[in-house]
């Protein structure tokens, strides 16, 4: 699909993977629909696709509500036309041992990282099944195949998005639709996230290295909606290698993430900050921009990625090589 003109929906569009995702999708040219709550970041998100060749407009809405997800999609259509790409990127969560976690704010959470999910891709195929094509896009994470410590809320939402990607997949395969919905498992990045989501830890939350900078994630995003016929993308070696872990030796990894899981995520000798976006957004002021604080340690590419988005030519290539070795041998 080329992007140029379509129309795109973001949600989470005002920081972090949405906010480089977004600016993506404006060097592709296209007409992009920012969804989420915080006003301050989504002018600005707004103002950065414009800058980079594409067109965004501002629609406020909680995920977590489907009445505001339609209201908005309906606003969309009426302003832009009809929408061709969806993408679901919010999420909210709670960096805590479990039993520290206060139920309704589980279940906030909850709602927000999965049902965020739910209300986008029912509202996304409310329109697009009567046209009978459109792309949707899930923004995951290797914590989609494997649970880590402190981050249970996360991990059971997007455990949760993946088989709920894979049940809507078979019913759009079932009723021989050309709408395709994709997911993109993404790494450990350097975004906001660390800064302002709910933590009730005794030091401040980090990423375990290796970290990807958020404009890694934004790219693989954008083309998969580009090129949505494969079911699933993975970005980052790190992410590959953790997928394949779950797969081969889960009672290991349990082990291993229970001896170092938990000191992993947190920043030694520095408190968290208290500011958090569970209840209400933390860029009603001030704007937190795609970066986080990890800048320093952050990749700005993955060989994976590369390999992946090119594997026929890697594969021949491949091939080619061990066809040579083998004259050369004989």
């Amino acid at each position: 699909m080329d992007l140029r003109g379509k129309v795109v929906v973001v949600t989470g569009a005002s920081g972090g993977v949405g906010r480089a995702v977004v600016r993506e999708l404006g060097v592709r040219g296209a007409t992009v629909a920012l969804i989420a709550r915080g006003t301050v970041g989504l002018a600005e998100a707004s103002v950065e696709v414009g800058v980079a060749g594409g067109e965004g407009l501002v629609y406020e809405a909680d995920v977590a509500d489907h009445h505001q997800v339609r209201q908005a999609a309906e606003r969309i259509e009426a302003d832009l036309g009809p929408i061709e790409v969806w993408m679901n990127v919010a999420f909210s969560s709670v960096f805590a041992k479990f039993w520290d976690i206060q139920p309704e704010e589980y279940e906030r959470a909850t709602r927000v990282t999965y049902l965020g999910y739910v209300w986008g891709t029912r509202v996304a195929l409310d329109l697009m099944r009567p046209r009978g094509h459109g792309v949707i896009v899930q923004a995951g994470s290797a914590l989609t195949y494997r649970g880590i410590p402190l981050q249970s809320a996360y991990c059971g939402a997007k455990h949760a998005i993946k088989g709920f990607t894979e049940s809507v997949r078979t019913e759009l395969l079932h009723e021989k639709s050309d709408i395709q919905i994709t997911m993109v498992q993404l790494p450990a990045l350097n975004t906001p996230q660390f800064d302002w989501a709910l933590a009730r830890l005794g030091r401040h939350p980090r990423p375990v290295p290796p970290i990807y900078q958020p404009e890694v994630a934004a790219r693989a995003m954008v083309h998969a909606a580009e090129h949505p016929r494969r079911r699933e993308y993975w970005v980052g070696a790190t992410t590959a290698a953790t997928i394949l872990a779950q797969k081969f030796a889960a009672g290991a990894l349990d082990r291993y993430l229970a001896r170092t899981g938990v000191d992993a995520q947190q920043i030694a000798g520095e408190p968290p900050t208290g500011v958090h976006n569970l209840w209400k957004p933390a860029d009603d002021e001030r704007s937190y921009g795609a970066h986080g604080r990890f800048d320093d340690r952050s990749h700005r590419r993955s060989l994976q990625v590369w390999l992946s988005r090119h594997r026929g030519a890697v594969a021949l290539g491949a091939a080619a090589a061990a066809y040579l070795g083998w004259r050369a041998l004989r």
